[in-house]
């Protein structure tokens, strides 16, 4: 191989390198979503609930269709559990630890937790409620005002 052989292999080498480098950010992209629980819409919805003598706080969650939940669930008094059947959820949840829970709202509804962890005497009564409400377009705000001057022009 000649000198002038190698400049242009040398050349075109740089020009693959420099191109593989300039769609680097979308490679990096594609491989995120490509994950599991990779979705239309990849939202992540990060909620503190804290467990505590009989009671979630806070005890009713709302999230969109679509979104990937992200839950950090702290027992501030003793080991407690938290469960949703619908999503198949049943964590341990060990005093004074965080425990991060992760799961894609992908069906609409109400959809019942509670204590999977006997916590003493009220624990039938630790319960909560995760709804999950249909994705749109706009904001809820927008909707309802939408909704409001539907009704009020008639």
């Amino acid at each position: 191989m000649n000198r002038s052989d190698r400049g242009a292999v040398v050349v075109a080498v740089l020009v693959v390198i420099a191109v593989t480098l300039s769609y680097y950010p979308i490679w990096a992209g594609l491989a995120q979503d490509s994950g599991p629980g990779a979705g239309a819409n990849q939202d992540t919805k990060e909620i503190r609930v804290n467990a505590k003598k009989y009671e979630y706080d806070p005890a009713v969650i709302t999230v969109k269709q679509g979104d990937r939940v992200k839950l950090i669930i702290t027992a501030l008094d003793h080991d407690h559990g938290f469960k949703i059947d619908a999503f198949h959820i049943d964590e341990l949840l060990k005093k004074g630890e965080s425990t991060t829970i992760e799961f894609t709202a992908d069906t609409t509804g109400i959809f019942p937790f509670q204590c999977s962890h006997f916590c003493g005497l009220g624990h039938k009564g630790m319960k909560g409620e995760l709804i999950v409400e249909a994705g749109s377009q706009g904001s809820s705000e927008e909707h309802s005002d939408a909704s409001a001057e539907q009704f009020s022009t008639r």
